[in-house]
């Protein structure tokens, strides 16, 4: 039953990461783009309230940056989901011996 399950999760997250693929076709931009667009749109004259405080990062900065953020998350949920499993191998464990 569990390989069923897994087969089938295993699936869907197949077909919600090529979905947006396919039907998108590849045109992905940044939400700070589309907000410039929309706030310029609204309100040709708006002026920013601050300036950034770094300078503009160049194109692999930001793809390091975004990688790490993804890497870190990434590890947080494999170490919670690692624990949560070792914590219930060992109350089966526990459960056993009894």
């Amino acid at each position: 039953m569990n390989r069923k399950k897994y087969f089938l999760l295993s699936l869907i997250i197949i077909a919600l990461v090529t979905f947006p693929l396919i039907f998108i076709g590849g045109e992905f931009q940044g939400t700070d783009a589309l907000a410039e667009e929309l706030v310029s749109s609204i309100n040709p004259d708006y002026e920013l309230w601050f300036e950034s405080i770094l300078p503009e990062l160049g194109g692999e900065m930001e793809t390091f940056l975004f990688t790490l953020q993804a890497a870190i998350g990434a590890g947080v949920v494999g170490y919670i989901l690692g624990n949560m499993r070792g914590k219930t191998d060992a109350a089966k464990q526990i459960n056993c011996i009894r």
